[in-house]
């Protein structure tokens, strides 16, 4: 034992119950102020616990953030600008830069034969195109004229080189109808079981009430011939997943679930993940792109749940961590040559 720890030894035993006791109110006074005395190097502490407190000024009132901020506008306003050191007078100094005529060397001068020199200086645009096209120069032109000269035996395309600047044209793309499903029919038919249903598909229909969905979800539980439950971009959120997890612990008929593109966080995604363990027959679930990253928890709770949940065949989400998307891929395949051989029986 060192002599630091032979003299430290002799403080073991001490009350300190007993000397707090013995200490008069000055003491304990000076005791405290010293315990206020913080670290006042730690950044992480507020300004006020770095250092004790050290001023016995009572304070002159309570803080008026719109008094202040006028009297540092008004104290702004009266300071007197400094001088410039240097003042600007808006002389120039120095010649303007000019790029100096770079000479071509006599090895790299072409010359052509003098045919050729008249017939390219009285050249089109069109013919030069044609030209680079025979040529194999298709930076001199765009890429739907290169390969239609080359496709092609005649070269067709005379646009000129104007073109290479101009993107090409084509056709728009229409946007996609809009979804015609009639919500309140589609909750009538879920509830009376109707066979004919077998699809439910609420895609892109982004103005469902949450009430409307709860009750969809809810009436789901006791449906037995809906075999794909959709809810792509409707805006929902976690309570509508939440009512999807519900829905998971009773539901026997869904094998397809897709709820990609909407506002679920981590808390609503574990909610459904927890809720496919108890459920066997559900094969296809998608739940990519939502408005936020669910976090590492959730793309492990995936990976764990398709490693114990044999049969989901088909799983749509990106994972951005190796670890859960080397596991999830492992499972994917067992789950798929469980599903085959199963057909081969």
């Amino acid at each position: 034992m060192s002599s630091y720890q032979k003299e430290l030894e002799k403080y073991r035993d001490i009350d300190e119950d007993e000397i707090l006791r013995t200490l008069s109110p000055e003491e304990l006074e000076q005791l405290d102020c010293e315990l206020q005395e913080m670290d006042p190097e730690n950044m992480l502490l507020p300004a006020g616990l770095r250092q004790r407190d050290q001023t016995k000024k009572s304070p002159t009132g309570p803080l008026d953030r719109d008094a202040l901020l006028q009297y540092l506008e008004q104290q702004a306003l009266e300071v007197k600008e400094r001088d410039d050191l240097v003042p600007f007078t808006g002389e120039k100094k120095g010649k303007p830069y000019i790029q100096p005529k770079r000479e071509i060397p006599a090895e790299e001068q072409i010359t052509l034969e003098p045919e050729l020199e008249e017939a390219l200086a009285h050249a089109t645009d069109a013919e030069m195109c044609d030209i680079a096209a025979i040529l194999g120069m298709y930076t001199l032109m765009s890429n739907k004229q290169y390969y239609d000269a080359i496709c092609s035996g005649d070269i067709c395309n005379t646009e000129g080189i104007s073109s290479v600047v101009q993107p090409d044209k084509y056709k728009p793309v229409p946007d996609e109808p809009p979804n015609p499903t009639n919500i309140e029919e589609i909750l009538k038919s879920v509830r009376s079981n109707d066979k004919n249903l077998e699809e439910v598909n609420l895609n892109n229909i982004q103005d469902i009430p949450i009430a409307m969905l709860t009750e969809l979800c809810a009436a789901m539980k006791t449906n037995t011939h809906v075999r794909s439950f959709s809810l792509v971009a409707t805006k929902s959120g976690d309570p509508i997943a939440n009512a999807v997890a519900d829905m998971l612990r009773e539901n026997r008929s869904v094998q397809s679930l897709n709820i990609e593109s909407n506002f679920i966080s981590s808390t609503g995604l574990m909610a459904v993940l927890k809720a496919v363990r108890e459920n066997a027959t559900l094969t296809e679930l998608r739940v990519d792109n939502q408005r936020q990253w669910p976090g590492d928890a959730v793309e492990m709770e995936m990976a764990t749940v398709l490693e114990q949940c044999p049969s989901i065949v088909r799983f749509g989400y990106h994972f951005t961590q190796q670890g859960p998307r080397a596991r999830a891929a492992q499972a994917m395949t067992r789950n798929n040559e469980l599903r085959r051989q199963q057909k081969k029986r």
